[in-house]
């Protein structure tokens, strides 16, 4: 039988070059992560539409 490990935070927010694509790991509130693979033009809309919400 596996061993149980509780749920905690699953580490910060992770971008990472894989191959020719761009993977992006997101710490989801309650544990686990978002994991999100981009090319470099969708990273480059997700950042503009990012600091435009900031800004």
């Amino acid at each position: 039988m596996a061993a149980m490990k509780p749920r905690t935070g699953d580490g910060p927010l992770e971008v990472t070059k894989e191959g020719r694509g761009i993977v992006m790991r997101v710490p989801l509130e309650g544990g686990g992560r978002l994991v999100v693979e981009l090319n470099a033009e969708e990273a480059d809309s997700l950042g503009d539409a990012l600091k435009a919400v900031v800004s």
